[in-house]
C-alpha cells in the first residue's frame, strides 16, 4: 500500500463517512441534490463521502474535497448483485476519479458470469492507486474473501441479503467477529440509526462508520418521528 493510501486510511480512522445516494423515484434523487448533501456532510465534519454512479460522483467532486468511496449500483431482475457488479460498472466510476472502489464480494451470481476475483485483478492492474473494498453480509462471506486480498472489508450488505435476513440493526457483532479473523480494516455500514450505534461500531473494531439513511433520507427520518408520535404511550 502506498504512503498516500496509508494517509487516506489514517484520515478516516475513527470518523464518519456519509453515504449520499438516491434511487430514481426517491424524493431526493438528482446529482445536484447529492452534491448538496455531500457539501453539508463536509461542513458537518464528515471525513469522507460514499456515492454511486459517475454522474453523482462528478457533481460531488465539484462541491467537496473529501475522499470518495465510489460504487456503481446497477439493478437487475436476473441478478441479486447490484453494487458494482461488473468490470464495466467499475471502470465507469474509476474513470471519474475515486479514492476507494467498493463492490459486492458475496459469492452470488453476477451478470455475464463475471467473477469478483477477475474484477479486482483488473482494477489492481489498471488503477493500482485506488483502494478496493469488498462488501459482505456475513462472517462466512468475509472469511471467504480474505484470499482475494481486499484493502478493506465492509459490512454494507448485512441485513440486505437472504443469507443475512435476520440482521435488523447495526451489525456490531459482525464487525467484531471480522476483526478477530483478519487485520484488514473494516468499514462498518448498514442500519446505523443513531450516534450510539456508530460509537458501538468503532468500539467493536471498525476503522470508520458509514451512515446513509439516517442522514440523507429525510422521508425515512420523518417517518420514524411520525411513528414514534403515533405510538406514544403505547410502549
Amino acid at each position: 500500500m502506498t504512503d498516500k493510501n496509508q494517509e487516506l486510511l489514517a484520515s478516516l480512522s475513527g470518523r464518519l463517512i456519509v453515504s449520499c445516494q438516491a434511487r430514481v423515484g426517491w424524493p431526493m434523487y438528482g446529482t445536484q441534490i447529492m452534491a448538496a448533501f455531500a457539501r453539508a456532510a463536509m461542513e458537518g465534519g464528515a471525513a469522507g463521502i460514499r456515492a454511486t454512479g459517475a454522474d453523482n460522483i462528478t457533481a460531488i467532486k465539484e462541491r467537496v474535497d473529501l475522499p470518495i468511496i465510489g460504487i456503481n449500483k446497477q439493478f437487475s431482475d436476473e441478478y441479486d448483485v447490484y453494487i458494482t457488479p461488473t468490470w464495466e460498472s467499475a471502470r465507469e466510476i474509476l474513470e471519474v476519479g475515486i479514492d476507494i472502489i467498493a463492490l459486492d464480494a458475496t459469492p452470488r451470481r453476477r451478470p455475464g458470469g463475471e467473477q469478483v476475483t477477475d474484477i479486482v485483478g483488473r482494477i489492481r492492474e489498471e488503477y493500482p492507486d485506488v483502494l478496493v473494498m469488498g462488501e459482505i453480509s456475513t462472517l462466512e462471506e468475509a472469511r471467504g474473501v480474505l484470499p482475494v486480498g481486499f484493502d478493506l472489508i465492509s459490512t454494507t450488505l448485512a441485513g440486505y441479503t437472504a443469507e443475512s435476513a435476520s440482521v435488523t440493526r447495526a451489525a456490531i457483532d459482525l464487525v467484531r467477529d471480522i476483526t478477530e479473523i483478519t487485520d484488514t480494516p473494516v468499514i462498518a455500514e448498514g442500519k446505523v440509526r443513531c450516534e450510539q450505534d456508530a460509537i458501538d461500531m468503532l468500539d467493536a473494531g471498525a476503522l470508520a462508520v458509514v451512515v446513509g439513511t439516517s442522514i440523507t433520507r429525510p422521508e425515512i427520518i420523518t417517518s420514524r418521528y411520525v411513528e414514534a408520535l403515533a405510538n406514544r404511550g403505547r410502549l
